[in-house]
């Protein structure tokens, strides 16, 4: 009975022979032995085949991801598809003081995941112009004869109508919102426009537009919406792994017992007009008052919202901090300022029995204009001469009074209460006057840096008027900087500076302040955060229909992680049922062969054949 036996090079306990009777026969230890590596080695080779695959595809969609956002900026300013059926389309009027402009939007399909918001774009017409029309005047205007208003906005609703498909207009929401101009009228004049809008508008288009689509909006609604505009276009809503990404820990408004929660840092905004100046901030963390007037007058301040389509779901929870300090703008406080120089110069030449400022050669010294710019100001049909000393240092400390701050903890401009921030892990944008006062005149827009501007505006301030005239002759600042830009730029630094970091606290080293006129290169404005917040529920929709699609697309819905666990699963599953199989084949081999040779070997002894006990 020849056996080849095998050992070549490996341990003792793994030697086998291979019996020409049939099958391998193997040592009982040796068995278990291979039937545990094999098994291992399989699920190792494949699960380091699926984490393969797995980060391959997935890190590629990321990357994907990320180049998507910013290959958005090329891809917004593309004519948009009429001829997509896929394409929705959107509505905002937004009536000003001086004119209404509307704005066309649109956006495809929902994806379906709860978690992802609108892609809502600006609509462009086929020369790759943004689809946006401005009328004047402002819509107050109308407020003696509101019946004309349907008339006054009628060309704007003709305008968008051409360029949003005939088959979407029924499917498409309009809103009217009104702003600055509107809000100071009576209710009893507001409510007589609103209804006008209301009554006429859906004789002659056949837009979505309800009771609720036409409102006046207050200066608290118009900072959330260009917060969440601002936010939308950088990105700062999707939400990621990334680890290059700020995050920022965030205590969601209305649970308070639950554990906090890590999310996308977004950006604050600083905006300050001709007028007004802006702050609007999120506050993650739950915030604590001084006094009971305080939170009284924080409730007016502080904005909770949902951005999600799923109001039980709170990662899209804001609370955001907005505040509109009117006379705060750069010529609002320009103009706070000269009134003072008058009332001051007045009473000291009264006083002192002099004429300062009374002619052109006896001018008062202001140190906010550059050395020897000359100005006039009128008051109450006086004249008054000023001479600029370019004092940039003695600028800022005379204007620092107009911030009328108080001694009271955590408030701003004019004492009005403002929380906390974080400022080693937050970011701002500063937009108009932020912007102008750093790049117009200076060329230093973009990353702030308080030393840097400083010093670039005490050298401005002063230089002298006749060197900064040639070199504006000589086309050396911003295209559209101008003659009153270069003359009031001493003094609108000086007011920016002081609004940033003494009214609203901001540390001389703070380094995330970023002034900017567009946003990727084109501006944003605070109708597209009112239509994606007042759009935010659509996506439900295209939810229950994903929902409705049956088990397939259900099982489609998995993730490609989930496919390959379920894989890897069954392959073990039948891996074992074979190796179980083959061990059963042995032991039914193994009788045969003991049930074959124990007669033969009785009767090679001479004995008679014994019984043989069955196996156990």
């Amino acid at each position: 009975n020849s056996r080849i036996n095998i050992s070549c090079l490996l341990p003792a306990s793994w030697h086998f022979s291979i019996s020409p009777v049939g099958c391998p026969r193997v040592l009982n230890t040796t068995l278990r032995q291979v039937l545990v590596i094999g098994v291992l080695a399989a699920a190792v080779s494949l699960l380091y085949y699926s984490v393969v695959v797995i980060r391959n595809k997935y890190g590629r969609a990321y990357r994907d991801k990320r180049f998507h956002r910013y290959l958005a900026r090329v891809t917004d300013t593309e004519a948009t598809d009429t001829n997509n059926p896929n394409l929705n389309y959107g509505i905002v009027v937004d009536c000003g003081s001086s004119g209404s402009r509307i704005f066309v939007y649109c956006w495809p399909r929902h994806n379906g995941n709860p978690h992802d918001l609108l892609d809502i774009k600006q609509m462009r017409d086929k020369e790759r112009k943004p689809v946006v029309m401005k009328i004047k005047p402002g819509i107050s205007e109308f407020a003696s004869s509101p019946e004309k208003v349907s008339d006054y906005i009628s060309p704007l609703l003709s305008f968008a109508a051409e360029h949003v498909p005939r088959a979407k207009h029924k499917e498409t929401p309009l809103y009217i919102l009104c702003t600055a101009g509107m809000r100071i009228l009576p209710e009893s004049q507001q409510k007589a426009i609103l209804e006008d809008l209301l009554t006429d508008i859906p004789v002659h288009f056949d837009f979505l537009f309800s009771d609720s689509h036409a409102e006046v909006i207050s200066g608290k609604q118009e900072g959330v919406y260009a917060w969440i505009g601002i936010n939308f276009v950088l990105g700062r809503f999707e939400h990621t792994d990334d680890e290059d990404e700020a995050v920022v820990e965030v205590h969601v408004p209305g649970s308070e017992n639950k554990e906090s929660i890590f999310r996308k840092r977004t950006v604050g905004i600083l905006d300050m007009g001709g007028v007004s100046t802006q702050i609007a901030y999120e506050v993650p963390k739950t915030v604590s008052f001084a006094s009971s007037q305080q939170e009284e007058v924080a409730k007016n301040l502080l904005a909770e919202f949902n951005l999600g389509c799923d109001a039980h779901q709170t990662e899209h929870v804001y609370r955001v901090y907005v505040a509109t300090f009117l006379g705060f703008g750069g010529n609002a406080a320009r103009q706070r300022y000269e009134e003072s120089l008058f009332a001051s110069a007045t009473f000291r030449n009264r006083l002192l029995g002099k004429q300062i400022g009374v002619t052109s050669d006896s001018p008062y010294l202001d140190p906010c204009l550059p050395l020897d710019a000359q100005d006039e100001i009128k008051q109450n049909g006086q004249k008054m001469y000023l001479r600029g000393t370019g004092d940039f240092n003695l600028c800022r400390e005379i204007i620092q009074p107009f911030m009328n701050k108080t001694n009271e903890t955590q408030t701003s401009l004019n004492g009005v209460y403002q929380p906390a921030v974080h400022f080693q892990n937050s970011e701002f944008y500063g937009f108009s006057e932020f912007y102008y006062c750093t790049e117009d005149v200076l060329r230093m827009g973009g990353d702030y840096d308080a030393a840097k501007f400083i010093k670039a505006a005490k050298d401005y301030c002063a230089t002298k008027w006749s060197i900064l005239r040639e070199r504006f002759d000589r086309g050396l600042y911003a295209s559209h900087a101008d003659l009153h830009r270069l003359k009031y730029q001493c003094f609108k630094s000086a007011w920016m500076y002081e609004v940033f970091h003494n009214g609203f606290s901001f540390p001389v080293s703070y380094s995330n302040l970023k002034t900017a006129l567009q946003v990727y290169d084109k501006e944003v404005q605070w109708t597209l955060g009112a239509i994606l917040y007042r759009t935010r529920f659509l996506p439900l929709r295209d939810i229950q229909q994903e929902n409705f699609r049956g088990s397939h697309s259900h099982w489609r819905s998995f993730s490609f992680v989930y496919n390959h666990y379920l894989f890897f699963v069954c392959f073990l599953i039948v891996l074992l049922s074979i190796l179980l199989y083959l061990l059963r084949l042995r032991r039914i081999h193994r009788r045969m062969l003991r049930s074959a040779s124990s007669p033969s070997l009785w009767m090679e002894e001479g004995l008679p054949p014994q019984k043989i006990p069955g196996a156990l």
